[in-house]
């Protein structure tokens, strides 16, 4: 006796699931200039290290005789492999397969990720293309079986929001995505989407009906919406370079939140001082510059280039968030970019700043804040849009932190808005070029003098005069001397000193890391 027969059975349903819609679909699939799901997840990981999960799962068709004549596979396919060497959870939807919309089983195995994630404390990727619930619904023979979940069901949903505070979640989309899909695909630290690619809570004809707009997937949902909406991180030029993004990203991450990231080796000089940045900021207060250029002088450097991983550019652009290194510690970096509103706060920044600030705790990265702050946004649109609630969310996520803050203060800091950018227990470095106060002095001059200016035989030269008179008080020199920053540096030093502090820093942490919690915000 043996099991020969029933082991050509196994045999033979995995080789029926790996059809997927079949050889038409997939060639149509590719015609578009997409991978498979298969393909997209052999591009992610590491070579022969998928493990697939219910590989034989699906919906069987018999003959007559009983016997399996054919099986539709789930058209979710998820396993464990390996990114650079660390077990992730990967899964996506089969497109080639009802267009990604769930089949029974392709449902309860895009369910099962993250409940793998959460059982075995490692990261998750989700590479989404296709769309939710169809109006028939993924159940097959209703009239035979209960309709929906029983009361004592835990919703699918609660594991979804558990994830993302105990392990990194990446996702990519690849193509449509729409319902259900669309939503797990935000429900994530890092998110990246194709050229190609659509988001959408509902496609064009569901909105024609309900709406009358007529408009295409791109018009409603596509790269040029969703990065300026925050729905989507960053921009892909094509399917491989998604997979690329999302390995750098977890390169800087821990596997949970029970873990700090690692150090790597780092053979950058750490006491590099650049000359650079001796002439970056202009002396004319009114000249713009690129922040990006500090920061990247100021981190790790690899024979590929920077190590600087920005994310959300084209969201709340009036600050730069991203991921780095210095001497080998992985790190977060905030930054205000003056090319866009001088750097002001905005209500879409302030929602920015709060999630990226979350993210570095609940990962145990350090920050570094480089400071160019005119203070909140103004103006109708400003007001409308909540500004100042949303930026003092944004301050008190900032100061609920637990993870080492240093501010290299660049240029201004003025108003409320610039508390957004010192942490608690904070080191702060003042370059010569830094100012501070409650205004900045061209708008404050104006409102405080304005009696004055206009009764001045040349109001111009007067405020002029006034604005370079108190400019002096916003010098960084008295704030130095009053020990009210750490120290003022030459920008030369500004990449040694950092590193310094941040040695210490993490030697200093003796605690067990552990999932990040907060209060209620504003």
């Amino acid at each position: 006796m043996s099991w020969h027969d029933e082991i050509a059975e196994i045999k033979r349903r995995r080789a029926l699931a790996k059809q997927q819609g079949g050889a038409d679909s997939v060639e149509r699939h590719h015609q578009k200039g997409r991978l498979t799901i298969r393909e997209r997840i052999d591009s992610l990981l590491d070579k022969d290290s998928f493990d697939e999960i219910g590989q034989s799962s699906g919906v069987p068709e018999f003959n007559d005789k009983g016997q399996l004549s054919d099986l539709q596979p789930a058209n979710f396919v998820l396993g464990i492999g390996a990114v650079n060497t660390r077990k992730v959870i990967v899964g996506g939807e089969d497109f080639t397969l009802k267009g990604g919309s769930p089949n029974p089983a392709g449902l309860r195995k895009s369910v099962y990720a993250e409940q793998l994630a959460l059982q075995y404390k490692i990261p998750l990727i989700r590479l989404h293309e296709g769309g939710g619930g169809s109006v028939g619904g993924t159940g097959q023979d209703k009239s035979h079986r209960p309709i929906g979940e029983p009361v004592f069901a835990v919703s699918r949903f609660l594991p979804l929001a558990q994830t993302l505070g105990v392990v990194p979640v990446a996702t990519a989309a690849l193509g449509p995505v729409a319902g259900l899909p669309a939503s797990r695909l935000v429900a994530s630290h890092f998110s990246v989407m194709t050229e190609n690619a659509a988001v959408l809570i509902a496609g064009p004809q569901v909105v024609k009906r309900a709406l009358g707009y007529d408009l295409t997937k791109e018009e409603l949902g596509g790269p040029q919406v969703h990065l300026k909406s925050g729905v989507i991180d960053n921009l892909a030029v094509d399917e491989h370079d998604a997979m690329q993004q999302i390995r750098r990203f977890l390169s800087y991450l821990p596997d949970n939140a029970w873990q700090r990231p690692k150090k790597i080796d780092c053979h950058d000089p750490v006491d590099r001082c650049d000359d650079a940045l001796a002439h970056i900021v202009p002396k004319n207060r009114r000249q713009p510059f690129q922040m990006r250029e500090i920061i990247e002088h100021v981190v790790d450097q690899t024979s590929e280039g920077s190590s600087f991983f920005e994310m959300r550019r084209k969201f709340g652009p009036s600050l730069i968030t991203g991921l780095a290194r210095l001497n080998g510690h992985s790190v977060g970096v905030i930054g205000n970019d003056c090319l866009f509103y001088a750097g002001a706060m905005t209500a879409a920044a302030a929602q920015k700043l709060r999630r990226f600030v979350d993210f570095c705790n609940s990962f145990h990265l350090p920050v570094l804040s480089f400071v160019d702050e005119p203070g909140f946004m103004i103006g109708p649109d400003s007001e409308a849009s909540g500004t100042i609630r949303l930026g003092t969310e944004a301050i008190s996520a900032v100061l609920q932190s637990r993870v080492p803050w240093a501010s290299v203060h660049v240029l201004k800091a003025f108003g409320v808005a610039a508390q957004a950018h010192f942490g608690p227990q904070g080191y702060v470095l003042s370059w010569p070029s830094a100012a501070s106060g409650a205004l900045p002095i061209e708008g404050g001059v104006a409102v405080a003098f304005a009696r004055e200016i206009a009764a001045a035989k040349d109001p111009a030269a007067r405020q002029a005069e006034l604005e370079n008179m108190l400019a002096a008080s916003q010098s960084p020199f008295p704030r130095a001397e009053g020990f009210s920053v750490h120290d003022i540096i030459d920008p030369r030093e500004t990449r040694p000193k950092l590193a310094a502090w941040l040695d210490l820093s993490l030697a200093a942490q003796t605690d067990p890391p552990v999932p990040f919690t907060f209060t209620m915000r504003p």
